[in-house]
């Protein structure tokens, strides 16, 4: 991955340790961090797995489970990076010096107003930041798409070439806020070379809301492929039929989706990511563009 913009890290002396580093964000942010002169300490369950990422970074062990393991492998920490679930907050906190510079990636769901186990562990981790007086701040990304693995955009661009018909639950109006993990890493880099003197809470997201059928027309049109029939069909509906739909895939598929598991559209507010960490999030197009080679096709959607 290539950071379109890239951030200009003003601290390359001191090192960072990236708590689950084998997971996509960390991942994808040791690699950046490398490629800025910054020295990545990679703290994993399973050497075997960093080591096969091919990013050239010794690994050291770091098990949540073992209180003592963990303190001895955060001992030289200045800066950490948290990308495991913010559950894990009190354990980190305990395991860490009081002046170490901690990054957590949370979860924008917590601002649901009904938050999902995701969401009320974001809340958690936020509330025990705040409280602990610790210098930091927990990052809540929206949808990340631009993934490594897993990706939803190119798990719905296969599914479009597929599907002669798409049920689009409550005609597909439910709005989101997606963000590419080039400006997920761009935010991570920005908070870790930053000062904060007491933690902080900053969502990041996308520019600005879609519908969930431009979001799907998007990846359509990017990927070079005709928009299926689409169908206005109640969620509730979509759920009810999708045990008896062996014949009607794409009411099996939609049924089972995040994307089309949606009660109330997801919206943020991203004006503190713009003005704390001077990320300006790139378009929807501008992000899921280059996922694809084929630019062209017809994104239109064929109605029923």
């Amino acid at each position: 991955m290539t950071i379109r913009t890239p951030i200009k890290l003003h601290n390359t002396i001191d090192p960072v340790h990236v708590l689950g580093a084998t997971g996509r964000i960390g991942q994808a942010v040791c690699r950046q961090l490398l490629a800025s002169g910054v020295e990545v300490v990679p703290l994993v369950r399973d050497p075997d797995r960093w080591n096969a990422l091919g990013i050239p970074a010794k690994p050291r062990l770091a098990n949540l489970m073992d209180d003592y393991a963990l303190r001895i492998a955060l001992a030289d920490a200045s800066r950490l990076l948290c990308c495991v679930s913010p559950h894990h907050l009190s354990t980190i906190l305990a395991s860490t010096n009081p002046d170490v510079l901690l990054v957590i990636m949370g979860d924008a769901r917590r601002y649901l107003r009904e938050p999902d186990i995701a969401g009320l562990t974001a809340m958690e981790g936020e509330r025990m930041l705040l409280g602990s007086g610790r210098p930091g701040v927990i990052l809540h990304p929206s949808m990340i798409y631009g993934l490594s693995s897993g990706d939803p955009v190119r798990h719905w661009a296969g599914l479009l070439r597929m599907l002669p018909l798409l049920p689009l639950p409550n005609s597909g109006d439910t709005f989101i806020q997606p963000i590419a993990m080039d400006d997920v890493v761009r935010c991570a880099l920005a908070a870790l070379d930053r000062n904060w003197p007491v933690a902080d809470v900053v969502a990041i997201a996308g520019p600005e809301p879609v519908t969930v059928e431009d979001f799907l027309m998007e990846i359509a049109s990017c990927a070079g492929v005709r928009m299926p029939y689409t169908m206005p069909m109640p969620r509730g509906l979509i759920r009810f039929l999708s045990p008896f739909s062996a014949a009607i895939p794409s009411l099996r598929l939609a049924a089972q989706d995040d994307l089309y598991n949606l009660d109330e559209d997801r919206i943020v507010d991203i004006s503190r990511m713009i003005s704390e960490l001077g990320v300006a999030p790139m378009s929807l197009r501008e992000g899921i563009a280059p996922l694809f080679r084929a630019n062209s096709g017809s994104g239109a959607p064929r109605r029923w």
